[in-house]
């Protein structure tokens, strides 16, 4: 009676790491909630929560009428409200200590040819974000109240509750942030190979009108928000074809650069 061998378990070994990287995983949240906590005490304590949600509404606020102010018809309002303000506004100052743990946890497993690829578009999706954002805040919610306002017949007063000031904003942030990823979108779309430079540049028409289709989804139905997402955009997405070239040209994988110059 012969006796085989038994095959070794392809399973073996395996656990171990595998714990390791939930341990890791969970380290890393853990250190991302600790810094989203410090901004948020931080911010609790200066400026405060009132505060904050005054400097969200100043866009607003200063253009409307004198004697006038956003109002709170919810009974905890005054209280919740400027208390979701300082949690998302604790999150994006901690955003770059997060993002860190993000690629910290990742990095291990790449190679250097895709260290290469991932860190960059980290650091710039996370500045686009901000940059819309910005935008956003500084030049498109006051110009697109005011446009509103225009509109309204004199005998009414706008007063906006602040709950629904606060959902408005985050969808206008949302809304302009995601759209100033656009060169993002090009980039990483052109380096995977799923669609190729020649082809974006012969895309550009249709994009203008996929620009405007977009703006009039997700801004308010009047024309300054929908121009002013619509607009960057387009302009967004000829950078996108010009970093998509020389992303591509530097972020190669070695047996790709060989290839290139075989």
């Amino acid at each position: 009676m012969s006796t085989t061998p038994d095959k070794p378990d392809e399973m073996e070994g395996t656990e171990q790491p595998f714990v390791s990287h939930l341990v890791e995983l969970r380290d890393r949240l853990v250190r991302s909630c600790i810094a989203i906590g410090i901004c948020f005490g931080v911010l609790t304590i200066w400026p405060g929560p009132a505060g904050l949600y005054d400097l969200l509404a100043a866009p607003l606020t200063a253009h409307m009428p004198t004697g006038t102010g956003l109002i709170a018809t919810g009974v905890i309002s005054p209280f919740l409200v400027p208390l979701k303000i300082t949690l998302m506004a604790a999150f994006m100052l901690a955003l770059p200590v997060v993002l860190y743990q993000v690629w910290a946890f990742v990095a291990p497993g790449l190679y250097t040819h895709e260290k290469r690829m991932v860190l960059p578009l980290v650091v710039s999706s996370s500045l686009l974000f901000f940059m819309g954002v910005g935008f956003c805040y500084f030049f498109v919610i006051g110009k697109v109240f005011t446009f509103i306002q225009s509109f309204a017949p004199k005998s009414v007063s706008a007063m906006p509750d602040i709950e629904a000031y606060l959902s408005f904003v985050l969808t206008m942030f949302i809304a302009f942030g995601a759209a100033f990823e656009v060169p993002i979108a090009v980039v990483v779309l052109a380096r995977l190979g799923v669609v190729s430079i020649d082809k974006l540049k012969a895309f550009r028409s249709y994009f203008v009108v996929l620009a405007f289709i977009i703006a009039a989804v997700l801004t308010p139905p009047d024309v300054v928000s929908q121009l002013s997402l619509a607009i960057p955009m387009v302009i967004l997405y000829e950078v996108g074809i010009i970093a998509a070239g020389f992303f591509i040209k530097h972020t190669q994988a070695p047996a790709e650069d060989a290839g290139t110059s075989a």
